[in-house]
């Protein structure tokens, strides 16, 4: 099988597999901008430092060049993290289900619903 196919093959799974699970990474893609933007509002950050701190946050990263001051703040980047460790969790079974059924494709053998 050509590389060109099974790439076509691994992006139409993937797509399809993110299909099923997009209305749980929508839902924890909006808890972690509703707590960003309840950090940013009680820090009084600007919009462009409260969005990137929720995703710096959200994918675990955490460089520590905004740091949240109040309690509050600081419980609510707790939720953003674990969110985010949770929705990365998921991107990352999407790919293995994807990969998977490339592999599945490529070796003759029908994909398993």
């Amino acid at each position: 099988m050509g590389t060109k196919r099974t790439r076509r093959i691994f992006f139409i799974e993937f797509y399809r597999q993110l299909g099923v699970v997009w209305p749980i990474l929508s839902g924890m893609l909006g808890i972690m901008l509703g707590c960003g933007l309840l950090i940013g509002r009680i820090e009084e950050w600007r919009m462009m430092d409260t969005l990137y701190f929720t995703f710096v946050t959200g994918l675990t990263i955490g460089y520590g060049d905004l740091v949240p001051s109040h309690l509050s703040s600081r419980v609510l980047a707790l939720l953003i993290g674990l969110t985010g460790i949770v929705l990365t969790g998921l991107v990352a079974a999407v790919s293995v289900q994807a990969l998977r059924t490339t592999a599945d494709d490529s070796n003759g053998r029908d994909s398993p619903d």
